[in-house]
């Protein structure tokens, strides 16, 4: 089809879609999280207790809360965007144990284990010319 052939010209503005798409995604997920305070911190930390990690819950948690929501304002301006991905791609692959963990299966996983796909995928890809990282 040769109309979609030219899309091809527009990656930079595309890396921009999903970087806003996603970007938004995670300050809607993170935040609530975020303002949940220490109880909402210590009950999002127990998920590393699926990868062999059984302290400092609280701590845990709360980068989880500030990772998913400042990353997600990083993701948007595209600073400090590798670094932002390997975060984001940690906390969803623990994300993905802890649905496992709890016996949701493959289909409790799934979004956890996209996403950080994605991100896995970005960190090699970068954000993009119409980011402040852009070189």
């Amino acid at each position: 089809m040769a109309i979609l052939s030219n899309l091809s010209n527009y990656k930079n503005f595309g890396l921009l879609i999903i970087r806003i798409g996603l970007g938004i995604t995670f300050i809607n997920y993170g935040y609530p999280m975020l303002m949940g305070g220490v109880n909402g911190w210590r009950d999002l930390g127990h998920s590393t207790k699926y990868i062999g990690i059984h302290f400092l819950p609280v701590v845990w948690g709360f980068l989880a809360a500030v990772t998913e929501t400042f990353g997600g304002f990083l993701l948007i301006i595209g600073l400090a965007f590798r670094p932002v991905c390997i975060l984001l791609c940690i906390t969803l692959v623990i994300a993905a144990f802890t649905h496992l963990g709890k016996g949701e299966g493959f289909s409790g996983a799934v979004h956890a284990i996209e996403d950080a796909l994605i991100f896995a995928g970005l960190l090699f890809v970068g954000p993009g010319k119409y980011s402040v990282d852009k070189k």
